[in-house]
């Protein structure tokens, strides 16, 4: 389902994508190979801990499988799993978590009662591919922000790393307030506040008055 949702639904193209397992997971492997028919020559199997995922030293954990869209041979980088990963022409774009163990103290690894799957999609990094950039900056909601801040800051371009933070924490503060979330000196608020400081500070640096922002 979630491959025919990238491919049938997306129209992305199958061969613009890599899937990653887990080594020791020949089930999840099986299933990407067999059954949904993945390219053997466009899979990977990590045996990292970046593809075993955990909450911390203990509790839930379980192997993961994960989809990166490749960006193309103009940017640098290889394959996950390979030595050149950490380049930005493979970007993982889906990860699904099979939480089906406990960990103890001593590392012991226990089958959960009710295993389940953990999944996540980063919904920038899909709007990047189907506006056809490469920086999440780059989609249309970000470029609106980054503009509207540029204008204030008089500034002729948005390549500023000071204006990317403050679309970015204007996008972290949307969330939480509309999440029912306010600026206070605990929990969660405590963190909103941070947040909004953080972006007036880099408002500051851009020569932004206070005026602007009441």
């Amino acid at each position: 389902m979630l491959g025919r949702f990238l491919t049938d639904v997306l129209g992305i193209p199958s061969s613009k994508l890599w899937v990653t397992v887990y080594a020791e997971d020949h089930e999840a492997e099986a299933i990407w190979l067999n059954d949904v028919g993945i390219d053997s020559t466009r899979f990977s199997r990590i045996a990292t801990k970046d593809n075993f995922w955990s909450m911390g030293d203990v509790g839930p954990c379980g192997p993961c499988t994960e989809i990166f869209y490749d960006h193309g041979e103009h940017i640098p980088g290889g394959p996950p799993g390979s030595p050149d990963e950490d380049g930005d022409r493979y970007i993982e774009i889906w990860n699904l978590v099979f939480m089906q163990y406990e960990r103890a103290a001593d590392g012991t690894l226990t089958p959960l009662p009710k295993p389940s799957v953990d999944t996540g999609m980063g919904l920038e990094r899909i709007a990047a591919i189907m506006q056809g950039v490469h920086s999440n900056y780059q989609i249309d909601l970000f470029q609106t922000l980054l503009t509207e801040a540029a204008k204030l800051a008089g500034l002729t371009t948005t390549d500023n790393s000071s204006l990317r933070v403050i679309a970015d924490h204007i996008r972290s503060c949307a969330f939480l307030i509309t999440d029912g979330v306010l600026p206070s000196n605990e929990g969660r608020g405590y963190v909103l506040r941070r947040i909004i400081r953080r972006a007036l500070r880099h408002g500051y640096r851009l020569g932004i008055t206070e005026t602007f922002f009441l």
